[in-house]
This record gives C-alpha cells, structure tokens and sequence, in this order.
C-alpha cells in the first residue's frame, strides 16, 4: 500500500507517517518497504487514471513509499496509537481473509487460467486462419473509374510483386511512370516491355532503372493492339488501358483463366 493511503487510514500526514518509519529505519528492510522511481510512480498514476492534482499525489517533492504486508504491521508498532493498532490489525485481517479466498479457490482460479489460455490459443488460430484466407482470395478482376488512381496503381502493383522469376508487359504506350510500378518487383526478377515504341520511355530511362532495379529489356512489335501483363509465364492479366494511365479513366483488369489462351499467348511471344 502507499504511504499516502496509509497515513489517511492511520488519520496521521504522509509526512509523520514516513518520518516514523524513517525514525526506525532498522525496522523496515526493503521487503517491508521501498520507495517507487519515478517511471514505476508515473505508471502507477497512469494505470490508475490519477492526474497530478490528485490530494495524494499532487504536490509531491519526493517519491512515495510503499509497505509491504510485513511493513504495515511493523507500522502499529512505531506509530503508537491505538488508531494504528486497531487500523493495522483491520489491515491483517483483510490479508488472512484475502489468503484464505485465494487458496478456497485455487482450483476455479486454475480452471479460468485454463479457459484462457484455450481462448487465446483459439484466437490465435483464428488470426492464423484469417490472414491465410486474405493472403490466399485474389481479385481477379476490377474495374476502376476515372480519378481511382492510387487504387488502380495499387492494384496493379500487387499483381507484379506476386512474380518469382519473370514479368512480361505488352503495351504499346510506356513512359517512366511505367517504370515507378515495376521497380515495386520482388529482387531478381527480370522485365521485358514489348510494344510498338510509342511511349516516351528512352534509352536512358533504362539504363537509369537497371542501375539500380536491373533486370530491364525492351522488344519492340507492334502486333499487339491491346495490353496484357504476364506473371512467371503462368498468370496473364488483360489491361483496358496503358498501365500509365491507370486510372485517369474508368478501365477493366481481368485474369484470364482459360490454359489454352495462355500458352496460345506466351507461344506468340516467343
């Protein structure tokens, strides 16, 4: 207990109360009473929602002190009177009787221990259970409306980082801002940009991207009308639009599920 809450108790001040104490400093070992730091004071005030103005803390120039079971029954023996002795067997007595609670219900107090440990195992699981079925549920397909840039880039960008070894982009319109989504790619996988050449992007983009990125190469063909990304020759994606543009105006992303499709576009690739 705090010193504080002791001296209201013993209807003593805090200072009396501590100035007996410290008169019989033999008395109280550190395990009957010990004065807090302020870290372990300043938890205190925040566990218990007590603000500075608060009459027992307010206005204190030291640190309290606090007793021990052993140190408040010490206390009726220095502060001599029969307030402290009566307030100090009072004290022992909701000691003995909280003692004698705990060990009647050990065994219940087990069971809930028990309880929750299943509880937090239980949702353990859960959260385990969760983030498998949100990393494991792909979009595969989306539309966004003009002004849905970020969202569009986003989306598009998770669509690259699922790659381990390859990308392949087929857009005829590339520029830098093309480059900004592909440096979001996992370490060591290449790139390859086949299009007809009629975007901005220029020798020294690329060479500026594979400084740093690598893994950049540009083909050039201009047999392709529409925009498709290609992850790890596996997974194709069909873009209504230049990626450049994504989102500036209202455009689709599909995954495109038939086998056969795929190979047929891989094969034209190569």
């Amino acid at each position: 207990m705090l010193d504080s809450g002791l001296a209201e108790l013993y209807q003593v001040t805090t200072g009396n109360l501590n100035k007996a104490m410290k008169r019989n400093a033999d008395r109280f070992p550190e395990r009957y009473c010990f004065q807090l730091t302020k870290e372990e004071y300043d938890h205190l005030r925040f566990q218990n929602g007590t603000s500075s103005s608060n009459r027992n803390y307010g206005g204190r120039r030291y640190m309290p002190y606090v007793f021990t079971e052993q140190g408040i029954a010490m206390l009726s023996s220095v502060l001599r009177s029969d307030i402290a002795v009566e307030v100090s067997i009072r004290i022992m007595d909701s000691f003995v009787a909280m003692r004698k609670f705990l060990i009647s219900n050990q065994e219940l107090f087990s069971r809930l221990d028990r309880v929750e440990l299943k509880q937090l195992e239980t949702d353990q699981k859960l959260d385990e259970v969760f983030n498998y079925i949100a990393t494991q549920t792909e979009v595969k397909q989306n539309i966004f409306f003009d002004g849905q840039i970020y969202d569009a880039f986003s989306f598009i960008v998770n669509i690259i980082k699922k790659a381990r070894n390859k990308l392949i982009l087929i857009d005829n319109y590339v520029d830098t801002s093309t480059l900004n989504l592909f440096c979001k790619k996992n370490k060591g996988v290449s790139v390859l940009i086949a299009g007809s050449g009629k975007g901005s992007l220029t020798s020294q983009d690329i060479s500026t991207f594979n400084a740093q990125y690598k893994g950049l190469t540009l083909k050039t063909r201009d047999d392709f009308h529409d925009r498709f990304l290609i992850i790890d020759d596996k997974e194709v994606y069909h873009i209504g639009a230049s990626i450049k543009d994504a989102g500036k105006k209202s455009f689709g992303i599909t995954k495109i599920e038939d086998k056969e499709l795929i190979a047929s576009l891989i094969n034209k690739l190569r």
